[in-house]
C-alpha cells in the first residue's frame, strides 16, 4: 500500500490557512538539511565519541547512503525500520531517508520480536536497521528471522563491525561510508513537502502501538516551533541520551532542530549520570534533554559529585512524564542553565515553559503550547463539555503538527479523534489563569514508566497466555525512581499458582520488550468491579497505596 493511501490529510481550509501563516512552508527537511549544511560545511555536525563528521561530511555520507540503498532495492514510499541505538549511524541513515523519500518507522532498541514483527506488517515495512548485538541481544538473528516469517520485509540493514555482519545482509556502517572516487551521485527529486517524512510511534493505550506519519511540513513546523524556545543557534552542543527515535529527542527540538541552525549532535547509549556528565564536560554541551527517572540520578549523582561537569550546560529539558515539583525545585537548586519542563506528544502538541518564565512557572506547571495556531480544548471527562481554567479535564488539540488520524488505523481514529478533527489526548490537565497547563493524570488506561508509555490492554492480553490465570488487569503503581511501574493483578483458575519471575520469564519467552514486563504481582481471589460491570481499576489502584507482600 502507498503511504498516501493510509494517512488522514488536513482539512483544505486548514492546510491553506497554514501555509498562508508560514507556518508550513513548502520546504522538505533534506532542502533545509542542505541549505544548513551550505551554510556551515566545516562545522563539526556529529561527534560520537572519537567520529567526528562535520556537515559537509555528514551530507556527503547521507547522499552515499540513500543511493546505495536504492541500489539495494530499497525505494522512495517505501518504510523503513530503524531499531539502532544512539550513534552516528542513527542520525546518517534518518538523513538518507529523508533525502530519498524513504519513511523511517522509529522503533526502539528496547523491542523484540513481540513489537517488531507488528511493526513491520502495520507498516509493511521493506526494510529494517538494526544493531549486531546490543545488551547481549541477538539483534541480527531476529532480523533475518523477521525476514523470513513476514510478508514483506526483503533488506536487513545491520549496525557493527561489517566483518561480524551475517550473509545476506548488508553492512549498515559500509552503506553509510563516503561515497566513493567512482560512485556517481544519483539525480534523486525532492520529496514532496506535503508527503510523510517519518513513522512515530503512539503511547499504544489499547494494544499495540499505532503509527503516527508526521509530515515534512507539520514536521518543519515542530522543530522551528520548539527550537524557538529553546535558543538554538550555530554554538549548540546538544546531547542526545533518550532513544532518538522518540519525538522528543528527535525534534523538539532535539537533533534534527540542532542540525538546522547548524550545532553539534552528540549521540550517547546511555543517559547513565557518570557517562552523560563526562559527554556533557569532553563536548561542551549546551543543551539536552531527559525523562524525570534520568533527571532523578542525575542529582543524585550532582549531590554527591558535584555539578562542575555541567557548567558548559545552558538548557535541561524534561519531559516523557510529569516532573515532581520537589524534583523540579532540585534541578533549579543544583544543576547550572535553564531547567524548560516540556509536555508534548508524539501525535501532536508540544508544550514548553519558557526561559524568561518565573521560577514558580518552571517549577509548578508544564508550559504553554510552542505555536499560535495550537487550538487547545479541555472538557469534562463525563459531559464532554469545555470547563473553565483551574478546573480539570481532558486535553483536546488541533494544530499545524497535530495529525488528523493514525495511519490505517480506521478503528483507533474513531476512539482518538473526533469528527471535526480534535485528538483527544487522554490526558488529563488543568489550565492556569496565565495559559499553562499543569498535568494531573490520564484518562486512558496507560501506564507511564521511566517515559515509556504501556498499554494496560496489551499487558492483561499477554497475561492471558498463561493457563494459571482466569482474569487479569493491569495498573499503574507509583514508583519513586521510574514515576510508575507495572503491576498485574491476577485471579488464577483453581488449583494453579503463579509466582513473579514465571510471568516475567513467560513474557521474556514470548519476546517482548523488557520494560513491559510486569514489576509486581498480586494475586486476588476476585477483582472489583464498577456498577456497570467493567474491572474498577481506581479500586485497585488505591489498593497499591498500603504496601501488601508480593508473591
Amino acid at each position: 500500500m502507498r503511504t498516501a493511501e493510509g494517512t488522514t490529510p488536513w482539512p483544505t481550509e486548514f492546510a491553506d490557512r497554514y501555509r498562508a501563516a508560514g507556518l508550513w512552508e513548502g520546504r522538505s527537511l533534506p532542502e533545509l538539511l542542505d541549505e544548513s549544511a551550505a551554510a556551515h560545511p566545516d562545522h563539526l555536525a556529529v561527534a560520537d565519541g572519537d567520529r567526528r563528521l562535520t556537515y559537509a561530511e555528514l551530507l556527503d555520507r547521507a547522499s552515499a547512503c540513500g543511493d546505495r540503498l536504492l541500489s539495494a532495492g530499497v525505494t522512495a514510499d517505501d518504510r523503513i525500520l530503524v531499531q539502532l541505538p544512539n550513534g552516528w549511524q542513527f542520525v546518517v541513515l534518518l538523513l538518507a531517508c529523508l533525502r530519498i523519500g524513504v519513511q523511517p518507522v522509529m522503533a526502539l532498541p528496547a523491542h523484540r520480536e513481540h513489537e517488531l514483527r507488528y511493526l513491520v506488517d502495520q507498516s509493511e515495512a521493506r526494510a529494517i536497521a538494526a544493531p549486531l548485538s546490543l545488551r547481549d541481544f541477538d539483534h541480527a538473528a531476529l532480523a533475518l528471522k523477521l525476514r523470513e516469517t513476514t510478508s514483506t520485509l526483503q533488506t536487513v540493514l545491520i549496525q557493527g563491525d561489517p566483518a561480524a555482519v551475517p550473509s545476506g545482509t548488508l553492512s549498515l556502517d559500509e552503506l553509510c561510508a563516503p561515497r566513493a572516487e567512482d560512485e556517481r551521485p544519483r539525480d534523486v527529486p525532492r520529496p514532496d513537502p506535503s508527503s510523510v517524512a517519518v513513522f512515530l510511534l503512539s503511547g499504544g493505550t489499547t494494544g499495540m502501538p499505532k503509527l503516527i506519519a508526521r509530515t515534512h511540513d507539520d514536521y518543519v513546523c515542530n522543530v522551528r516551533a520548539t527550537s524557538r524556545y529553546a535558543a538554538l543557534g550555530p554554538d549548540t552542543v546538544y546531547l542526545g541520551t533518550l532513544p532518538l527515535g522518540h519525538n522528543f529527542p528527535l525534534a523538539c527540538p532535539g537533533i534534527l532542530g540542532t542540525l538546522l541552525v547548524g550545532g553539534t549532535v552528540v549521540p550517547l547509549t546511555s543517559p547513565h549520570p557518570e557517562r552523560a556528565f563526562a559527554a556533557i564536560e569532553r563536548f561542551g554541551v549546551t543543551h539536552t534533554a531527559a525523562v524525570p527517572a534520568v533527571v532523578a540520578s542525575w542529582l543524585d549523582h550532582a549531590a554527591t559529585v558535584g555539578a562542575d561537569q555541567l557548567a558548559t550546560l545552558r538548557l535541561l529539558q524534561v519531559g516523557g512524564a510529569r516532573l515532581a515539583d520537589e524534583l523540579a525545585a532540585r534541578v533549579v537548586a543544583l544543576l547550572p542553565g535553564r531547567l524548560q519542563q516540556v509536555f508534548g506528544m508524539a501525535e501532536g502538541l508540544i508544550n514548553v515553559t519558557r526561559l524568561d518564565d518565573p521560577v514558580s512557572v518552571v517549577i509548578g506547571t508544564q508550559g504553554r503550547p510552542v505555536c499560535e495556531a495550537d487550538e487547545i480544548l479541555i472538557v469534562d471527562e463525563e459531559t464532554g463539555r469545555p470547563v473553565p481554567d483551574g478546573s480539570p479535564g481532558v486535553l483536546l488539540t488541533r494544530g499545524p503538527y497535530t495529525p488528523r488520524g493514525y495511519y490505517d488505523a480506521a478503528e483507533a481514529n474513531e476512539r482518538s479523534f473526533t469528527p471535526d478533527g480534535w485528538y483527544v489526548s487522554g490526558d488529563i490537565v488543568v489550565r492556569t489563569s496565565e495559559g499553562n497547563l499543569v498535568v494531573s493524570g490520564r484518562s486512558k488506561d496507560m501506564i507511564n514508566r521511566g517515559g515509556e508509555n504501556i498499554s494496560a490492554e496489551e499487558i492483561e492480553n499477554l497475561a492471558y497466555r498463561l493457563t494459571a490465570i482466569r482474569l487479569a488487569a493491569a495498573v499503574a503503581m507509583p514508583d519513586p525512581q521510574l514515576g510508575e511501574r507495572v503491576c498485574l493483578f491476577a485471579v488464577l483458575h483453581d488449583d494453579h499458582d503463579l509466582r513473579l519471575d514465571s510471568v516475567r520469564s513467560a513474557f521474556a519467552d514470548w519476546g517482548v520488550a523488557a520494560y513491559k514486563h510486569p514489576d509486581r504481582l498480586e494475586l486476588v481471589a476476585e477483582l472489583p468491579l464498577t456498577k456497570v460491570g467493567k474491572i474498577d481499576k481506581k479500586a485497585l489502584r488505591e489498593t497499591l497505596a498500603a504496601p501488601v507482600p508480593t508473591p
